[in-house]
């Protein structure tokens, strides 16, 4: 059984937080990850260590209390070197996606004006060229010269540890400032929710750039003092050999990773999941049809979970108790939720509108964006931008985004409820509706699908024709090879080719 950690007298500053896992349990392993090609295992005491150098290295270049340092690179051990760094010297770390390019980075680094970039010789390239850079092994080898110990001044609750970039997908990416105390509740939550314990052995495959990976994944591995496996990214085949010759006890991924582990082997699933404790979802939303074959094959009924880059975790399936297919959960301790339509009126169980959230897990602000920020908040809750439904027992079921919701003849029509039956569909791997305007009804959807085999659009209508009602079906079924996702498997709908 893990302890459970008080929220009322755990500290709010990060070092302070990870203190007894990185110092208290300073012998044991900690870390197994690749350095160099080789798989290395390092302590809890040769973690704080090299953080230590890292530290003091950044600080012999310049480095200062509140100066950003943006972390460009894959997941890895300078990754992890420069995360703890930049918290025990008070600097704000700037995690960015690796699948970044010219456009995307040339906005987020002029809005962060980060200190410098640490990056590797490879991603380097795609940098401005004004852009100050330190290559990954050239800091690492000048910090390995430094000395171990470091004099860290505490920070309050407050103070910035991180900006993280929203995707964009519909403006320019926003930098959600999020504080020591919003990464520490955050942590809490989690190990204590889901139990997470020393005695854990965490699988992490996903990026440390977003927040499900970092401040779910990592924080979690740094407060419960579990073990870790680093994978660089999340490959099918490679990780069937890490879950059979690692045999983790936990591990967070996104639908997509859920989805391609039932292509393997059934014998080898059952065994997996007998090594399992938890599986957790996130990120996006996950099919029934996943869940309850994956439940079949593994034995486990996946956790879904809901959260976002500017509040970290919000609402979750129990850990005991029902873990509700198509629902994510009820609110994490200390994380308050409404659902009000467009009026601002709390609205009536069972009814759709946007979910809205508070608590001290939510963040303050957007880096240097006062008119964002204003607009993000009304009378003190975070305006999600996400549809959602609560029931009569209180569990709540996303409907998707309020900019995806489709008004059609006056209808309200939610695109996930409509791929929900899609995906119900033999031989449908994957689906996504959007909205196109119509001269009648001012919009109408039409269906992105992705089928294993043959594709046959009466069958698709048909099928449709019997589970929805008229105004819902869509006008158009459109074949695709795959749907474009970002880096954390949620579908790009705006890179969908319009009919």
């Amino acid at each position: 059984m893990a302890r459970r950690l008080s929220l009322n007298s755990a500290p709010m500053f990060l070092p302070e937080l990870f203190a007894p896992s990185l110092q208290g349990r300073a012998k044991e392993p900690a870390l197994d990850v690749d350095i160099h090609g080789r798989l290395t295992t390092l302590t809890f005491g040769e973690l704080d260590a090299r953080s230590n150098r890292f530290a003091a290295e950044l600080r012999s270049r310049g480095v200062e209390p509140g100066d950003r340092v943006a972390l460009f690179l894959p997941n890895g051990i300078t990754f992890i070197d420069g995360f703890l760094a930049c918290l025990k010297l008070g600097a704000i770390v700037v995690p960015v996606n690796v699948l970044y390019r010219e456009r995307e980075l040339t906005h987020i680094l002029a809005d962060a004006e980060p200190r410098a970039v640490v990056t590797n010789s490879e991603l380097a390239a795609y940098l401005p060229a004004h852009v100050t850079r330190w290559i990954d092994e050239e800091v690492e080898s000048s910090a390995a010269t430094r000395g171990a110990s470091l004099d860290i001044v505490r920070r309050a609750t407050d103070w910035p540890a991180a900006i993280v970039y929203t995707s964009g997908t519909t403006g320019r990416a926003k930098g959600a400032v999020l504080s020591h105390g919003n990464f520490a509740v955050n942590t809490h939550n989690l190990v204590n929710s889901w139990h997470v314990s020393k005695d854990d052995r965490y699988l992490a495959a996903l990026p440390l750039f977003h927040v499900h990976g970092l401040a779910n994944g990592v924080c979690s591995w740094l407060l419960s003092g579990c073990r870790m496996r680093l994978a660089e990214r999340f490959d099918a085949k490679r990780a069937l050999d890490w879950f059979r010759e690692w045999q983790p006890t936990l591990f967070f991924g996104v639908p997509t990773m859920y989805y391609r582990m039932l292509e393997w082997p059934p014998d080898e699933c059952a065994t997996i999941g007998r090594a399992m404790r938890l599986f957790v979802s996130g990120s996006a939303p996950l099919p029934a049809r996943v869940l309850e074959d994956f439940r079949e094959r593994f034995g486990h009924t996946i956790l879904e979970r809901y959260g976002m880059s500017e509040t970290l975790m919000n609402i979750g399936n129990p850990y005991t108790g029902e873990r509700r297919a198509g629902s994510v959960g009820v609110p994490f301790p200390g994380v308050t939720v409404r659902i009000v339509d467009v009026d601002g009126a709390e609205v009536r169980t069972g009814e759709v509108g946007e979910l809205h959230v508070r608590g001290p897990n939510v963040f303050a602000e957007y880096w240097r964006d006062a008119e964002a920020t204003a607009a993000a908040f009304v009378d003190g809750w975070f305006r999600t931008g996400d549809l959602a439904e609560r029931s009569a027992d209180g569990y709540y079921t996303l409907r998707g985004r309020r900019g995806d919701l489709i008004i059609s003849g006056g209808f309200n029509i939610y695109p996930r409820e409509i791929e929900e039956v899609l995906l119900e569909m033999p031989g449908v791997q994957e689906a996504a509706v959007i909205g196109v305007a119509d001269a009648a009804r001012g919009e109408v959807p039409i269906a992105y699908v992705v089928c294993v085999d043959t594709f046959d659009e009466q069958q698709l209508a048909a099928w449709c024709e019997r589970q929805l009602a008229s105004f819902k079906r869509p006008r158009a079924y459109i074949r695709v090879d795959a749907l474009q996702r970002n880096a954390l498997g949620k579908v790009q709908r705006h890179l969908l080719p319009r009919a």
